[in-house]
């Protein structure tokens, strides 16, 4: 997600060329792609939440596959058929049959990482294995709780909050941090993230968090909203700052190329995957859903 660096313009000795950010980033492309990226969630949501399930199983299973590839780089050799069938299990089967279902297959998929990889030399096994976790838990597993949330009656609705929440933690870091900027949260894993963004986070936050609570079907407690936003800014702080931390320890800039601008998909993901869990929990618990949950 965004490092709340402020935008800066290239330039090449023929004359100046598309704006990039500090962090080197491409701006028109990485705008182009993200209202893409936001036209397809919403239509899929709002026309047949199904489609949102094959969007976003596609989506975190790339994602499997980037680590998946990034951590081969290094050496770790992670399993790749059982990395994304235990991904896609995961995914489908929290639609289809909750959360004791999920958990259930997350303990399968570990299991076929496990007995997949003890087939092959023993050597650097236990390293295999222990990443193979990782990447069946992170970002499968908790990916898993976004379909809980889209498997609810008025599933379309959560789900578009988790996401427009989210999202919002990512602008307000960097509106702020580009206008206030001064004092570095982990200078040795994310050099650009401030305090001062944060704080622009949780505000931006809680305020995008009432008004979907609040003023959309869901029709939860403003309060709600305020509570879903204070506890998902840290949580996709937190996301952020776990990639980018995994990324240093690889010795790389994004996961891939894929998305121009954006660099890969998890670096996308990272923030959405670890706030899905919390929002879960406190959709489920401060704006339970009339119909129940499937």
């Amino acid at each position: 997600m965004s490092d709340g660096s402020a935008p800066v313009a290239a330039a090449t000795p023929e004359g100046p060329v598309a704006p990039v950010s500090r962090a080197g980033r491409n701006l028109p492309a990485a705008i182009t792609v993200g209202v893409i990226l936001g036209a397809l969630i919403i239509g899929c949501l709002f026309w047949r939440k199904e489609l949102f399930l094959v969007l976003a199983t596609s989506a975190i299973t790339l994602g499997v596959w980037e680590i998946v590839v990034a951590l081969r780089a290094k050496g770790v050799t992670v399993p790749l058929i059982p990395a994304v069938l235990g991904c896609v299990a995961q995914l489908v089967v929290a639609f289809l049959a909750g959360a004791q279902a999920l958990a259930v297959t997350f303990l399968l998929a570990v299991a076929l990482i496990v007995m997949w990889r003890g087939s092959e030399p023993v050597t650097g096994a236990a390293q295999d294995v222990a990443h193979g976790v990782l990447v069946t838990a992170y970002p499968a597993l908790l990916g898993g709780f976004a379909m809980l949330m889209l498997a609810a009656p008025d599933g379309a609705w959560r789900t578009f909050t988790f996401v427009a929440v989210t999202v919002a933690s990512d602008i307000g870091g960097y509106a702020v941090g580009v206008l206030a900027g001064r004092h570095p949260m982990a200078p040795s894993i994310s050099p650009k993230k401030s305090w001062e963004g944060f704080a622009g986070s949780v505000a931006f936050c809680m305020l995008v968090g009432v008004v979907c609570v609040a003023f959309s079907p869901l029709q939860g407690p403003w309060w709600a909203g305020l509570v879903l936003g204070a506890l998902l800014a840290p949580a996709a702080t937190l996301g952020d700052l776990a990639e980018s931390a995994i990324k240093r320890d690889l010795g790389i800039k994004d996961m891939s190329s894929f998305l121009p601008g954006h660099g890969g998909m998890m670096d996308r993901l990272d923030s959405l995957v670890v706030a899905a869990p919390v929002s879960w929990l406190v959709l489920t618990v401060l704006v339970p859903s009339a119909g129940g949950f499937g």
